[in-house]
């Protein structure tokens, strides 16, 4: 969708952008079902770079110590014990720039996935810049779905991380989509950004070719130490608003409440239910945040009727439109599956 077409619909009146964004959401999804997804930060702290929301820089003096990778039985352990919760998406992160073909902290992280991929959960990463070949590793090792995020709109991503750019983003979303992993982007709302900020990054993400299979919606949780410890609190409102729009942008994508659950009442977040989230990361703990008790959720969801989705491990990643300039060169007319799945 394009930047006017999605601020004509932020500026609808709340109910009527509601309305429309739970009939979309009803043509397209089971209306009572919601993902239960765990992340879990399998290397924490020390990363080099300097994304001025982020406890795990070294830049910053957080609290955050860095850690080394997490051992594969420890790993396992704690997936065990998300598909025993429920959980039917395992995320795994690593504060790292990025991973290189060869490293033994990348032939370490393929091993994990291996293993992780056989407990019949969707396995998703987030692990940095990725190349070509490192991207056909991990879907060959059993990856779902490669977590990376745009933040923000192009225009302000320089003023919230200097260390890489906006289209070395772009550039790892294409690669991982060429090697058939679905893809999962979406941005963070409280970064000082302007609401044309936040309709910017959501158009660059609904002309993703293919879309994001998902889309986390995440809200600030300012971080002590680090540059944007002292930003305010967003507007849950305007956090509805934007869960609305990006489904009414992306009808095929789930649509994740992330981060900042926490600062949310229960009454919020069913709002959010209703304008058409339906996934959330379910656990204590998110990389280093806080996040709502399992029991918690899983009274809420009781609450309101909500049943969670089965793990899909075999799903395809969405499929390319190759009738739109942005197709990659590898999408033809002839084929309806996924770009180089």
């Amino acid at each position: 969708m394009t930047y006017e077409n999605l601020l004509a619909l932020y500026q609808l009146p709340l109910f009527d952008l509601i309305d429309q964004s739970r009939s979309v959401h009803k043509e397209h999804w089971s209306a009572g079902e919601v993902q239960l997804c765990t992340l879990l930060s399998i290397k924490t702290g020390g990363c080099s770079e300097d994304c001025s929301y982020c406890a795990q820089s070294a830049r910053y003096k957080s609290g955050v110590e860095a850690e080394r990778l997490m051992s594969k039985e420890l790993v396992m352990e704690r997936a065990l014990q998300a598909r025993a919760t429920g959980s039917t998406r395992f995320c795994m992160g690593a504060a790292w720039r990025g991973v290189r073909m060869g490293t033994q902290r990348f032939e370490q992280v393929l091993d994990i996935v291996g293993d992780v991929a056989k407990l019949g959960m969707e396995v998703c990463v987030t692990l940095g810049e990725l190349g070509p070949e490192e991207a056909a590793a991990l879907k060959q090792a059993g990856v779902t779905a490669y977590n990376h995020n745009v933040d923000t709109s192009p225009e302000h991503y320089p003023n919230i991380v200097t260390t890489h750019t906006f289209e070395d983003r772009l550039r790892t979303i294409r690669h991982a989509q060429d090697a058939g992993m679905s893809v999962c982007c979406g941005g963070i709302l409280g970064l000082g950004e302007t609401i044309e900020d936040r309709l910017k990054m959501l158009e660059v993400i609904s002309n993703f070719n293919p879309q994001p299979e998902s889309i986390p919606i995440n809200a600030l949780m300012p971080m002590p130490g680090t540059p944007l410890a002292e930003n305010s609190q967003v507007d849950p409102l305007d956090l509805v608003r934007m869960i609305a729009v990006t489904r009414i942008a992306v009808p095929k994508a789930k649509v994740r409440l992330s981060a900042g659950r926490t600062m949310l009442s229960d009454e919020a977040q069913s709002l959010c239910f209703f304008a058409g989230a339906n996934s959330i990361f379910y656990g204590d703990k998110l990389l280093t945040a806080k996040n709502p008790a399992v029991e918690k959720d899983r009274n809420l969801l009781a609450k309101l009727g909500l049943g969670t989705q089965l793990p899909n491990p075999e799903m395809a990643a969405p499929a390319c439109d190759p009738t739109q300039e942005s197709a990659p060169a590898c999408c033809t007319t002839t084929t309806e599956s996924s770009c180089c799945a």
